[in-house]
């Protein structure tokens, strides 16, 4: 009997901050490839948690939340960015804050919520290819795929990219408290005993400070060989 033909995946991965997503959308946009936004699972969990007054710190609470809360992606009418719906509810605005970002990092660290999430993530593997974005697509969710990114540029600059994001959704935020917060999450991330951020062995390093992101695209384009 013949095997199923297996699926590709482009895993990118990098720090908050670095342009994954945008990056990710228009990759798999070109490619004609499914897009896989793994943070938007955990900040969709974050959020339900603190919908339902839960303490980020107790783990067999949102664990159960990660297993119960209902997410799902739909494309936008107007062809923009695509909807993340958490329990019935549009949450996408709400998951692009920097207090979503900040308690999907803390249930990121816990073993059992990225444990309930891996099947979840599994499932997106569909053809003709995946684009997956996250922190660790390419070193332990799809550690097989053929091609993978670690997309990164410095905290000065990812900070900057965010606080303009920010201040065009006319949010009072400060640089250098974005910056202190990046660098804050980089640390927790990257020490966490589960699934650490950091670039796969076999992963393509490349670093965007300074770069414009039909740049940095077609950087990462160049490492799919198919």
């Amino acid at each position: 009997m013949s095997r199923s033909p297996v699926v590709p995946v482009l895993a990118i991965d990098g720090p908050s901050g670095s342009g994954k997503g945008t990056v990710s959308r228009l990759v798999a946009d070109h490619l004609g490839w499914r897009l896989l936004d793994s943070g938007a699972l955990y900040r969709a969990v974050g959020y339900a948690a603190g919908m339902a007054g839960l303490d980020l710190s107790d783990a067999e609470a949102v664990t159960r939340c990660a297993e119960t809360t209902k997410i799902q992606f739909r494309a936008a009418a107007d062809g923009g960015d695509t909807r993340v719906i958490v329990n019935g509810h549009d949450a996408t605005d709400e998951l692009r804050t920097e207090t979503a970002g900040a308690a999907a990092s803390a249930i990121a660290s816990v073993p059992s919520v990225r444990q309930a999430l891996v099947a979840l993530q599994l499932g997106f593997r569909k053809a003709p290819g995946l684009v997956a974005d996250g922190r660790d697509m390419g070193t332990v969710i799809f550690p097989d795929a053929p091609f993978k990114v670690f997309l990164t540029a410095s905290a000065a600059e990812r900070a900057k990219r965010r606080y303009k994001q920010l201040k065009e959704k006319g949010l009072s935020v400060t640089l250098a408290g974005l910056q202190r917060e990046i660098e804050a999450r980089d640390s927790r991330d990257a020490s966490r005993a589960v699934a650490p951020l950091k670039p796969a062995v076999d992963a393509v390093l490349v670093d965007s400070t300074g770069m414009g992101i039909g740049d940095v695209v077609a950087k990462v384009l160049a490492v799919v060989k198919l």
